[in-house]
């Protein structure tokens, strides 16, 4: 499993962060996994786009796989969240307990803020 990263950690204030280190969403907001279809091999399930859930947890950043697939990475780093997504939100006639969640590790660049939320 991977470390969670510090948020809110007094050894880092007064420190500023360079552009895309600082994490977009926080534990318990709600995202929506942004519905694309790009051509290529990308790590989004299909049955999960455009499906809205909770932020769980922040992820250690890690290489964004996707673009290093395609040779196009220089080890740059993506935010990941673990987001908890209802399981009925996916499957309309699943049957089990409201409380039954889904949760996936997604990266930031495939999420969105939920404006319902």
């Amino acid at each position: 499993m991977a470390a969670q990263l510090p948020v809110d950690d007094s050894r880092f204030s007064g420190v500023v962060p360079a552009l895309g280190e600082t994490p977009v969403f926080q534990p318990g907001q709600q995202v929506r996994v942004v519905e694309r279809y790009p051509l290529g091999h990308y790590r989004v399930p299909l049955y999960l786009r455009g499906r809205t859930g909770t932020v769980e947890r922040l992820v250690q950043p890690a290489v964004d796989n996707e673009e290093e697939g395609f040779g196009r990475n220089a080890g740059v780093k993506r935010h990941y969240y673990r987001i908890a997504v209802p399981m009925s939100d996916i499957w309309p006639d699943y049957a089990g307990a409201n409380r039954d969640h889904l949760y996936i590790e997604v990266y930031e660049s495939w999420l969105e803020a939920a404006h319902d939320a």
